[in-house]
């Protein structure tokens, strides 16, 4: 097997540790920050992405997860939070148990695949996940808001800040306003409401929000709003994510390829739901 097809099995050790950091359960992006943090990682390795947009190495850790899911270091709760089992707290792997781990996998992967006849085949279901697979909702959806006029991504956002319970949304249409494509409110309750200004990135893959962007945003929404929201259909550089969480000064909300992605999944705006099962290949293993 190519090394470059199983390269997220370094993060296996490194993913154990910063759930323990946290007091053995995490949000995905605490796990992986604090991963980043823990073996002060560059900005070439953060700020690589995908066709997606997302983060290169978010993904890694995220295919890393599953493995550990599958040998029982991790829990599989589906609500978003990462917990270590009891078996995952008192373990310390190196990179070459998370190799042997990694393999264990893939043979009783092409093992499954093998049972299956071809009408009964899973499509490639059972496989192991290799580096930088992407649902295909990503790509396809990211791809549509790419191919967008700037003016009709704006107004598409305008639609998805609307449908996630914006009021008032409303977009300036014209480009001499300090970089803000479109204000709204965002009603926390009957007293309580903020303005909210966001600016919209439609950009090609690859092609990273800067840190100086970040700043010339927020120095634009100072003032004239409480909160500022800039939307992507790429990435933020590791430079800018730090930026818009700088202490002493307003926090800029960020939202990438794959949190757009998941933010028109929720609404369902643009899209149309099915539903697809798949083998859970850790379940039968206790039958092995």
């Amino acid at each position: 097997m190519a090394k470059s097809q199983s390269e997220f099995t370094k993060w296996f050790g490194p993913l154990l540790d910063a759930l323990r950091d946290l007091g053995d359960s995490g949000r995905p992006r605490e796990v992986s920050n604090r991963i980043a943090r823990n073996l002060k990682l560059p900005d070439a390795v953060l700020d690589e992405t995908l066709k997606s947009g997302a983060s290169r190495f978010h993904n890694q850790v995220a295919w890393a997860r599953q493995y550990l899911v599958w040998e029982g270091f991790l829990d599989s709760s589906k609500h978003g939070t990462w917990k270590l089992t009891e078996k995952g707290r008192a373990t310390r792997l190196t990179e070459a148990e998370a190799r042997a781990i990694f393999l264990k996998w893939v043979r009783i992967h092409a093992e499954n695949r093998k049972r299956q006849s071809d009408s009964e085949a899973l499509g490639g279901s059972s496989q192991p996940p290799q580096n930088d697979i992407e649902e295909s909702t990503n790509s396809d959806l990211l791809t549509t808001l790419r191919a967008l006029s700037p003016l009709a991504f704006e107004k598409v956002c305008r639609e998805l800040l609307r449908e996630s319970g914006f009021e008032n949304v409303e977009i300036t249409g014209g480009s001499a306003d300090g970089g803000i494509d479109g204000y709204g409110t965002l009603e926390i309750n009957p007293f309580v409401s903020f303005k909210v200004l966001f600016q919209c990135k439609r950009y090609a893959q690859g092609n990273l929000v800067s840190r100086a962007q970040v700043g010339d945003f927020r120095n634009a929404m100072i003032g004239r709003a409480e909160k500022a929201i800039m939307m992507t259909t790429s990435a933020f550089s590791n430079a800018a994510i730090q930026e818009a969480c700088r202490d002493g000064a307003p926090q800029v909300e960020l939202v990438d390829g794959a949190k757009l992605v998941e933010m028109f999944e929720r609404v369902e705006l643009g899209l149309v739901k099915k539903t697809v099962y798949e083998v859970d290949l850790n379940y039968f293993a206790q039958f092995r």
